[in-house]
């Protein structure tokens, strides 16, 4: 091999060198041995361990002023000076060489065969520190390619140099602790005996190892000796200048070949305008830069607190959203700092149902935040399992330095991305609108018109309209619209007309008609819009069901299409809720009859409100008493909790107005409330003259039955099992009652609800349900006294519970009475 030769080279001609030298010497000392004063310099060649040097002292010319020194026989050189000499020329000639030796990889085979010839090994390898990692690296050449070994740099004997910065002699290694007897278990090579160095620089620094193994002495084994350590350490110092000036170079060429690719990468991602493309093109960038197996870049999502991602690195492309506070994408976003987690599992951050559920296997994690010009973190780049090891400090550099280039490229995408969404969302809204959109620009031609205005305006294309001036469009009977047109132009004010006639054909069509100036964020005039409501066919019917509802849910039922069923009576699943105020004749009788149309007044606004704003049917009012629906005539899916929600905030409201109305001097109202739910039907419900829309069945009149046991239970809100059983909200309900209401032969299980209570209206509320859960228990089971003991309980936690006294009451009776079958369940006799 070309290395093999040169550096036989070094020894040869080293050893060449010093023996002309000697014989030159050798005679110019004959020649002159007749003069005074002149010693004879012979050449003397001496054995020095394996190792043959040749000496000479070559005499120097005396200056005029002073006499000439004596030269020094070189017979009388011991051999320790003679072999120092042989080293030092030695050494220099590698210095010499290792100086003209550009590459690392070039310099280490070097090495490695010089020291494996001269300390007569069977093996030699040399291992430079890397700081960043805590590790001691070297190459080997396979094949063509160049394969880096690395070990920890305080493990092994290896590692015990570098740390402790001494060299060693190992006779025997399988009886050494510190080594590693799986390398030799791994490779099939024997370990016998070991020579190690450390490499050190003119400072001292530890920068490296170098060791031999297995000494030979022809084909005999034989033990390392001091010379041959202090001559390791003299090829060691020799070669750190070598070592340490290649290895500067190639880490000086490996970044500006990793700058100038990274210049190269960054151009070509912010290029991309999509975002899908660039999200794409971000995380394979990444993911071949830092030599990893995968790559995630997930953007925050402001409307949701999310973060999310399109496509990630060997998946299906596919939308991932994880909440922004959550895992360690979430603690890099919230703490805007990067986070390198070497061992996944080891860390409580992590969260291993992402690998369950993928089937990959996370090793090392690198996450760093990506940043925007303002400062403010708009996502985060997660990078997966580096090949190789875990991620290193320059790989947390040069991610955060990525993401800081490709964040304005992000936003400048993901603002495109927001543009054309809204474009494209604006496009649909109008194609699906069922209203007709006509819009013109600054010079008044029209430029736009959607699917319903051809359908409204009875058009067959677009060449009817398009490109047409408004003057030329709306003429005749509909040449109002230009005047509307020309208002709005110059007022820059929107104008309604209702109910107003346009005549596109024969027939007039009745139609709301808005027109609006369209203005540019600048303030600039863009043109005007008119937008065409046909009511003509809805008129009536929107008229008539806006006495039963709230007039949106009449909008709602009339876009869906399902007026004609509301009107003409169906059979649905409903919640009912019935209210009636309490003790209503004292207060007539107090207001007189204009106070009390004024109070009901005030008082029906209040609750019909909390009814509307739950998406609830106002069915009538009956006097004082409201009755209303939820479910019907547009179900929900959550309408018991609905009701639920609309009766504790009529409660609530109630106990607020109570409260302005004692401040005015004037006396407070109460009511009761019951909710049921069943198959109800509804629809308009009597005669050619007159009708109204009703509900009639038996849910209906349970609901009017739990309303009105309020009063014998001293409670506020009462549900029955049918409402009960179908909430999903958690509420604070106690079970009161197995009861058989007036006209009924079932019993039916009857809860109150507590939430409208305050700390002040039911103090210790929790205990006082609990006690009184473990009362009916055995007041169901018939043991009178373990139920008068609990409700006492009740009673302790809460005084004012009269619900709990009447069951004691009740109880005493029973105890007395002690009646045949009991089932816990209560027969109420009135209404």
């Amino acid at each position: 091999m070309a290395g093999t030769q040169s550096t036989q080279g070094v020894t040869k001609k080293a050893r060449a060198k010093t023996t002309a030298q000697a014989a030159g010497s050798s005679k110019a000392a004959a020649a002159k041995k007749t003069k005074a004063k002149t010693s004879t310099a012979k050449p003397t060649t001496v054995k020095a361990g394996a190792r043959k040097a040749t000496v000479t002292t070559v005499p120097s010319k005396a200056k005029a002023a002073r006499p000439k020194p004596k030269a020094r026989d070189v017979t009388r050189l011991s051999e320790a000076e003679i072999h120092r000499l042989q080293r030092a020329d030695l050494l220099l000639g590698i210095s010499r060489h290792m100086a003209g030796i550009e590459t690392l990889d070039e310099v280490l085979r070097e090495l490695v065969e010089i020291v494996s010839r001269e300390t007569n090994a069977e093996r030699s390898s040399l291992f430079l520190n890397d700081p960043e990692t805590g590790e001691l690296y070297t190459r080997v050449a396979q094949g063509k390619n160049i394969r880096e070994i690395r070990i920890l740099n305080d493990s092994g004997i290896a590692g015990w140099v570098f740390s402790s910065g001494k060299g060693t002699i190992i006779d025997d290694a399988h009886a050494d602790a510190r080594f590693n007897k799986s390398i030799d278990e791994q490779t099939g090579f024997r370990t016998r005996s070991i020579l190690c160095a450390p490499i050190k620089t003119v400072k001292g620094d530890v920068i490296g190892v170098v060791q031999s193994l297995n000494k030979k002495n022809g084909r005999q084994h034989t033990h390392f000796d001091k010379d041959d350590l202090e001559f390791l350490q003299d090829i060691a110092t020799q070669a750190a200048v070598a070592l340490q000036s290649t290895e500067f170079v190639e880490r000086m060429q490996k970044k500006r070949s990793q700058e100038m690719e990274f210049l190269d990468v960054v151009s070509d991602v912010t290029s991309e305008i999509n975002l899908n493309a660039l999200l794409a093109k971000v995380m394979g960038e990444a993911t071949r830069m830092l030599n990893a197996e995968r790559s995630t870049l997930f953007l925050n999502d402001e409307k949701t607190n999310e973060l999310w991602s399109m496509v990630g690195a060997g998946l299906n492309a596919l939308e991932i959203r994880l909440p922004n506070h959550l895992g360690i994408a979430g603690t890099v976003f919230t703490s805007v700092k990067s986070i390198n987690i070497p061992y996944a599992y080891a860390d409580l951050r992590f969260n291993p149902a992402f690998d369950k559920k993928t089937g990959f296997f996370t090793r090392s994690i690198l996450c760093t935040p990506v940043v925007n010009k303002e400062g403010k973190c708009i996502g985060v780049t997660q990078v997966l399992n580096k090949k190789g090891g875990p991620f290193t400090d320059e790989d947390e550099q040069r991610l955060k330095a990525f993401t800081a280039q490709i964040s304005i490229g992000l936003e400048n995408a993901k603002l495109f991305s927001d543009v054309q969404n809204m474009k494209n969302y604006n496009e649909s809204m109008l194609e699906s609108m069922s209203n007709a959109v006509v819009t013109t620009d600054e010079d008044g031609k029209i430029v736009t018109c959607n699917r319903a205005g051809h359908r409204i305006m009875k058009l067959e294309s677009d060449a009817d309209v398009i490109g047409k001036t408004a003057e030329e469009f709306f003429t005749g009977k509909n040449d109002w619209v230009i005047k509307k047109i020309k208002k709005v132009d110059e007022s820059q004010v929107a104008d309604i007309s209702m109910d107003a006639e346009l005549f596109f054909g024969e027939e007039p069509t009745s139609a709301n008609v808005t027109t609006l100036p369209l203005i540019s964020s600048n303030g600039e005039k863009l043109g005007s819009m008119v937008m065409i409501e046909d009511i003509s066919s809805e008129k009536r019917m929107k008229s008539t069901m806006s006495r039963y509802m709230d007039p949106g849910l009449a909008d709602q039922l009339m876009e869906g299409g399902q007026g004609d069923d509301f009107l003409g009576g169906r059979s649905a699943d409903a919640t009912v809720l019935f209210s009636d105020v309490r003790s209503f004749t004292t207060i007539t009788e107090a207001l007189g009859p204009q106070g009390t149309v004024a109070l009901l007044n005030e008082y029906f606004t209040i609750m019909v409100d909390c009814i509307t704003e739950e998406g609830g049917m106002l069915d009538k009012f009956i006097g004082d008493a409201i009755m209303a629906a939820f479910g019907i005539p547009v179900a929900h899916g959550d309408d018991e909790d609905r009701a639920m929600r609309a009766a504790i905030k009529m409660l609530t409201s109630l106990n607020e107005w109570n409260i302005v109305r004692e401040a005015r001097g004037e006396m407070k109202i109460d009511h009761g409330l019951g909710l049921n739910t069943d198959n109800v039907v509804s629809g308009n419900i009597g005669s050619p003259k007159r009708m109204d829309y009703t509900m009639i069945g038996d849910g209906v009149n349970l609901a009017a039955r739990l309303e009105s046991a309020c009063k014998q239970y001293h409670a506020h809100l009462l549900i029955s099992e049918f409402t009960y059983k179908r909430l999903k909200g958690t509420y604070r309900i106690r079970d009161v009652d197995d009861v058989i209401v007036k006209g009924k032969t079932k019993p039916v299980r009857v809860y109150e609800v507590l939430d409208y209570h305050t700390d002040e209206t039911f103090p210790n509320l929790m205990d006082g349900v609990n006690y009184f859960s473990e009362g009916r228990k055995h007041y169901t089971a018939g043991n009178w006294d373990k139920a008068i003991s609990s409700f006492k309980e009740v009673l302790k936690a809460n005084p004012k519970d009269e619900l709990s006294n009447t069951y004691i009451e009740r109880c005493t009776h029973l105890k007395a009475e002690k009646p045949k079958d009991w089932n816990g369940v209560w027969v109420m006799k009135s209404k």
